[in-house]
């Protein structure tokens, strides 16, 4: 009887564009992690449309995003118009 490891095969899968095309329509949850200062869940229920927040990000700091829970970039907020936005720097 062998004893020896077996090394795992890895095999690379070449696919056509047509199922890159297909894929990316595929649905994903984008999130982007805003480090808060003091808040409690009193202040998250009071919340509402044109409230300010006080977060722990310097201006210009780059916070972290993710598809579903997966970190894929770093970005920082930028305003756009009468909108909060954010700018992707550094794609992982």
């Amino acid at each position: 009887m062998s004893s020896s490891p077996t090394a795992a095969i890895q095999k690379r899968i070449e696919y056509s564009d047509e199922v890159w095309e297909q894929a990316g329509f595929l649905p994903c949850l984008l999130s982007v992690d805003v480090p808060l200062l003091r808040f409690t869940v009193r202040e998250l229920l009071q919340l509402e449309r044109g409230s300010i927040v006080e977060s722990k990000i310097v201006n210009g700091g780059d916070v972290p995003v993710y598809t579903n829970k997966r970190l894929i970039a770093w970005a920082e907020f930028e305003v756009v118009g009468p909108r909060l936005a954010i700018r992707l720097t550094e794609l992982i």
